[in-house]
């Protein structure tokens, strides 16, 4: 029997428990809000698709109660607020901070041995948070924002090679960030053929651009947070842990050494498993890519350094 959790009935949090539940990742998937009514209205939604659908997954939807996680193998945490106006980031980073150690903390009082995958903003360094708040080992916290990117970035190979997305590999490194993200073209590939022998400069330069402007784009189409794609992305990290599949999935790390950074949590690629991030995968990267990563590194670890600051750690 398998057990995942999803902190947060929000957009982003509802649609990946319905994820996980049409796609039969575990037998059992609990939504908990702090909102009351908001998780149970949600689950019952999911649970009348059960027969449309032909899944088996039981969603149950709570109100503020964490001994109905109980023995979770994987928590999925999307709660936290978004950015509003006049805000600063260090007030945003408190509130959300305070938000996520919370919510993990309830979360491993009955769910000791979970692995972890944070969805909440800014997510590496709430990914950081956790870690260092609870004293975890680093296998255990996931930051997600790594999948989201790479799916994406297939997304707009595959329109401009007009080709199904399927056929593309491809994969995003760096901060989870519209300008701290790094697609790496120079790995990605069409049915095994590099994209920069059927693209253009000019056409995989574009590429780049849209997928490093993904997410803003979306929220100016949609006057919100997208919220398909980012839950679809963390029921498809979870799903590589529940069911051991050793999938190499772009995710935020903390880093010990690994391509030359430590004591920072950032997206590389990794191999994610039944233990969680079971392998981080240390590529040769050109030098023009190096510099962007370096680049991203010091914009991350100057939003994580707000967690001393604020003293939330």
């Amino acid at each position: 029997m398998s057990k995942v959790t999803v902190v947060g009935a929000g957009n982003v949090g509802a649609t990946c428990a319905n994820v996980l539940a049409v796609n039969e990742v575990a037998n059992e998937v609990v939504l908990i809000d702090i909102k009351e009514g908001l998780a149970e209205g949600k689950a019952m939604d999911i649970m009348q698709t059960a027969q449309l659908m032909g899944f088996d997954t039981v969603v149950k939807g709570v109100t503020n109660d964490y001994s109905q996680t109980a023995n979770s193998d994987v928590v999925i945490i999307t709660s936290g607020l978004p950015r509003k106006p006049g805000m600063t980031r260090e007030e945003l980073i408190g509130v959300n901070a305070g938000i996520v150690k919370s919510v993990a903390s309830n979360l491993l009082q009955y769910s000791p041995d979970a692995i972890i995958i944070v969805v909440s903003n800014p997510m590496d360094t709430m990914a950081y948070l956790t870690l260092k708040a609870l004293g975890l080992p680093r296998n255990r916290v996931i930051g997600m924002g790594g999948a989201l990117d790479s799916a994406r970035l297939k997304y707009f190979l595959s329109q401009a090679l007009k080709c199904n997305a399927n056929d593309v590999e491809g994969f995003v490194i760096g901060g989870h960030g519209d300008t701290t993200m790094i697609p790496l073209t120079c790995f990605a590939t069409y049915k095994g053929v590099p994209v920069d022998k059927l693209l253009s400069p000019e056409e995989l330069e574009q590429v780049v651009k849209n997928t490093m402007v993904g997410g803003a784009t979306l929220t100016s189409l949609l006057g919100t947070s997208a919220w398909m794609a980012p839950g679809a992305a963390a029921s498809s990290v979870a799903e590589a842990v529940i069911k051991d599949q050793k999938k190499m999935i772009p995710c935020s790390a903390h880093l010990e050494g690994e391509y030359g950074m430590n004591d920072i949590t950032i997206g590389v690629p990794c191999v994610i498993g039944r233990n969680g991030i079971e392998k981080i995968c240390e590529f040769n990267l050109p030098q023009s890519e190096l510099d962007k990563l370096a680049a991203s590194e010091a914009a991350v670890r100057k939003t994580t350094s707000v967690l001393y600051e604020i003293k939330a750690l």
